[in-house]
């Protein structure tokens, strides 16, 4: 949880994105050597902060290059005392999105920029990024080791971009928020099905951004998106932390402060001028299932409009494949089915978990649970979260048991 903060607290005082991850490396060794024998300091941020500060101030007293630096450092560590500074507030509101515009820099690809920001910010493996791209985890850490050394080779200031530069920049921020955010709503690894921490993280940064960018219609569409989204959190796992799919969620349980939140943010975001882009319409998307009190009372008609129009502008298979669940409920399995084997006739979704998912989940409802079932156990092989796969084996199994009667 302290990750993205350290790392941005440290770019800014050392200047080197690279250097303040091997500092923060070092502060994370200090505690897992101290702590268990010390016990956990108060504010275990500001301990490693400290701790990582100090680092830096033996690494500059043995480099007279950098000796400004060092009693830059020195001061600072004075005027807060042993304990060091909060980490995670910084002058320009927050240095984790400061941190975030660096690695958003125009010198790097839009891919090494969300491989960067990933690993620096949300503290995401690299397996995890790779996860979420669908590529494989070697492409994922070159990109990192090389978009590392391109920033320090650029010597990008520590700052948040203004006027053109932002705006050049600002879509792969937003698509850097978002991943972040979507690791946490659903897991890609790991025993838990979400991560809310991240979740959090996400949201603050979207808020920060939108007070930057106050008449940015993609920054709101994007906070609504994950205030809306975030909201059914708390209802998407059972007591035991087993998944519970969205059909079968008590509504209940949804956070309504959240809804309200995300409505809002979505109705302004619709105010302010230009037609609506893709974090609006899918904010849209998710208003839809936010107003319905009931899974049937869903407007699915719409929702198949809405993702028509989504796929337009962002054309994506993974889109594809949510388009035709909603076709599923507005018009029928069949038609779905044919949608979903045209997606995965291209390859473009080869071993993605959720597309042999959604195939066993429309050939049930066809009545076809022999192929259902091997759907589901082709979905559970393929995914690397624990609370997905268990969710699968039960799908097959109950497909199974179908079968047989």
């Amino acid at each position: 949880m302290e990750y993205g903060r350290l790392i941005a607290g440290l770019t800014r005082f050392c200047g080197d994105v690279g250097l303040a991850e091997e500092l923060a490396q070092e502060a994370f060794v200090a505690a897992l050597e101290q702590w268990p024998n010390e016990g956990v300091p108060a504010n275990p941020g500001a301990w490693l902060m400290t701790v990582a500060k100090r680092r830096a101030i033996d690494l500059f007293r043995r480099n007279e290059r950098l000796a400004g630096k060092y009693a830059q450092i020195g001061r600072e560590l004075g005027a807060h005392g042993a304990d060091g500074p909060d980490p995670g507030r910084g002058d320009i509101d927050d240095d984790l999105l400061g941190l975030i515009f660096i690695a958003c820099h125009p010198v790097l690809s839009l891919d090494a920029r969300v491989a960067l920001t990933l690993r620096l910010v949300g503290g995401l493996t690299t397996p995890e990024i790779a996860r979420a791209y669908l590529v494989p985890e070697p492409t994922i850490a070159q990109r990192i080791v090389r978009a590392k050394r391109t920033i320090a080779r650029a010597n990008a200031p520590f700052e948040a971009p203004r006027g053109a530069d932002r705006s050049a920049r600002l879509g792969s921020v937003l698509e850097v928020i978002y991943l972040i955010f979507n690791e946490g709503y659903a897991a890609s690894a790991g025993d838990d099905w979400t991560r809310p921490e991240l979740c959090e993280d996400a949201l603050r940064l979207g808020r920060v951004l939108v007070h930057l960018t106050p008449d940015e219609p993609e920054v709101h569409g994007l906070v609504a998106l994950m205030e809306l989204q975030s909201s059914r959190i708390g209802a998407r796992t059972d007591p035991a932390g087993g998944a519970i799919l969205l059909a079968d969620q008590d509504r209940t349980r949804w956070d309504q402060p959240r809804i309200a939140r995300g409505l809002a943010e979505l109705e302004l975001a619709k105010r302010l001028e230009g037609a609506p882009g893709p974090y609006v319409v899918q904010g849209a998307i998710a208003a839809c299932h936010a107003r319905a009190r009931r899974y049937d009372d869903t407007d699915w008609f719409e929702l198949v409009e809405l993702y028509t129009t989504l796929a337009r502008l962002t054309p994506s298979p993974v889109v594809e494949l949510n388009r035709a669940v909603a076709v599923a409920m507005a018009m029928g399995p069949k038609l779905a089915l044919d949608l979903v084997d045209q997606i995965a006739a291209t390859g473009a979704l080869e071993g993605y978990h959720l597309l042999a998912s959604v195939r066993g989940d429309l050939l049930g409802k066809l009545d076809r649970p022999a192929e259902a079932k091997i759907e589901f156990e082709r979905a559970a092989t393929q995914t690397h979260n624990a609370q997905e796969r268990a969710l699968c084996v039960q799908r097959a199994r109950d497909a199974e048991a179908a079968a047989r009667r």
